[in-house]
């Protein structure tokens, strides 16, 4: 296929997905409701092709010699399926993000101004392997009245295609034209989807860092998402060690190759002779492969020293890298330096440093007393997400619904004009909220 044919392909593609789009775009919360639920009931019928595929997109990656944690990623079992099912039914309870009002105000007699939330329009989503995030994103983006064009890697493709499979044959018989979800399959389609600026609304990348920048420095369509996930959990000299130790466990090892998993430990020196070993143990009991600072050597001199770019590195592995600090300032300068600003955990019974921390850290995230692996929008209730952003300006940290709707102002009036307003006798505005 030469490029004319992928542009030209692309652009009738993404032209039909916007004139779906816009039918979604008005349609009632009940309708929308409705065909969430109708790819539920698919995706359930189809569980057995599903999973079969993901199966075949396995071995086939185990043979190409895929990294162990895209492997993992990858992998797609009945458990994760039926999460990501339950995740859709989740989507449909959850509140109409369109159509809110955010403002409604006379600006003067006979002339309304309201600010109503709308869809963004199409969503393109590019991702590697985690085939259960086509499932997550279409039932976000329908909800929230958005057309979308998925990429998932090469690695997922008969996963992504037995999954778009079910969600449009749920969708056939629905008010939700299934136009509005569309999958391409081939890897030289990424870059032309990144030109077509006229039709995508927003890029959600989910992947490795080096591939979310290559999608950064390709596209001038605007793009949500982080490129790293480099987290840590800070041990605190108040803290508890029995609560210390479960939550590095969870932190490292509940799912190390997720970008909300800790890849370093900071642990305040007041502590660290008492608490490096018995955390070591149990971090050791899980297969976790430690590296530490000098001063951590001198505790733990089994393991290996950590580099300069052991600072820098998102292991998503069972690999965990450690550094003593002489104070919470000393903690909070690390996570500033090497931080990707994804989530960042405190350990501490000391109210007053959990309070410093949180307040000073800045990071999506950023927890007291509980494990990273809670930053995902699933457990903060919002259905599913679809992706997590890093970004300075919102949406930031797990994107639901209201990271898919903008805002339009509408105003009504009756003949008013501006020149009336202007001028030496100009009318007052009245700038009066109303209910």
């Amino acid at each position: 296929m030469n490029t004319v044919q992928v542009v030209s392909g692309l652009t009738e593609i993404a032209q039909k997905t916007r004139l779906a789009a816009s039918r979604l775009g008005v349609l009632a919360t009940e309708e929308k409701n409705q065909a969430i639920n109708a790819i539920a009931l698919a995706l359930e019928s189809a569980q057995d092709e599903i999973l079969a595929a993901n199966v075949a997109d396995c071995e086939a990656a185990m043979a190409e010699g895929i990294a162990k944690p895209l492997y993992k990623r990858l992998q797609l079992d009945e458990h994760k399926l039926r999460d990501a099912i339950a995740g859709v039914r989740d989507v449909a309870k959850l509140d109409d993000p369109v159509g809110k009002v955010q403002i409604h105000r006379e600006i003067d007699t006979g002339l309304i101004l309201k600010r109503i939330t709308c869809p963004l329009g199409v969503l393109g989503i590019i991702f590697e392997a985690r085939p259960e995030a086509a499932i997550q994103i279409v039932s976000l983006a329908i909800k929230s009245g958005n057309g979308v064009i998925l990429k998932g890697g090469k690695e997922a493709l008969r996963s992504c295609e037995a999954i778009v499979k079910a969600i449009k044959k749920g969708l056939s018989n629905t008010a939700v034209n299934p136009d509005a979800v569309q999958l391409l399959t081939t890897r030289s389609e990424i870059l032309e989807l990144l030109k077509l600026d006229k039709y995508v609304d927003l890029i959600i990348p989910r992947g490795s860092n080096s591939f979310v920048r290559f999608v950064q420095e390709n596209t001038r369509i605007p793009v949500l998402g982080h490129a790293d996930g480099i987290c840590h959990l800070y041990i605190d000299q108040a803290a508890d060690f029995e609560k210390a130790i479960s939550i590095t466990v969870d932190s490292k090892t509940q799912y190390p190759a997720a970008c909300n998993a800790i890849e370093t430990l900071l642990v305040h020196s007041n502590i660290a002779a008492e608490f490096l070993p018995k955390v070591a143990e149990a971090l050791q009991a899980q297969n976790v492969e430690l590296r530490g600072d000098e001063r951590t050597l001198k505790i733990l001199p089994q393991i290996d020293l950590a580099t300069a770019t052991d600072w820098e590195t998102e292991y998503s592995d069972l690999i965990l890298a450690m550094k003593i600090v002489d104070s919470l300032e000393a903690a909070i300068n690390h996570i500033s330096e090497y931080g990707s600003r994804h989530t960042e955990a405190i350990v501490t019974e000391d109210l007053t440093a959990a309070a410093t921390f949180q307040a000073l850290v800045n990071a999506a995230g950023v927890y007291h007393n509980c494990s990273t692996r809670f930053a995902d929008g699933f457990r903060y209730g919002f259905g599913a997400e679809v992706g997590i952003s890093t970004q300075q300006m919102p949406p930031r940290g797990p994107v639901g619904l209201e990271g898919l709707v903008t805002y339009k102002y509408q105003m009504c009036g009756d003949g008013h004009i501006v020149k009336t307003y202007t001028g030496a006798n100009a009318k007052s505005f009245t700038h009066r909220d109303l209910e």
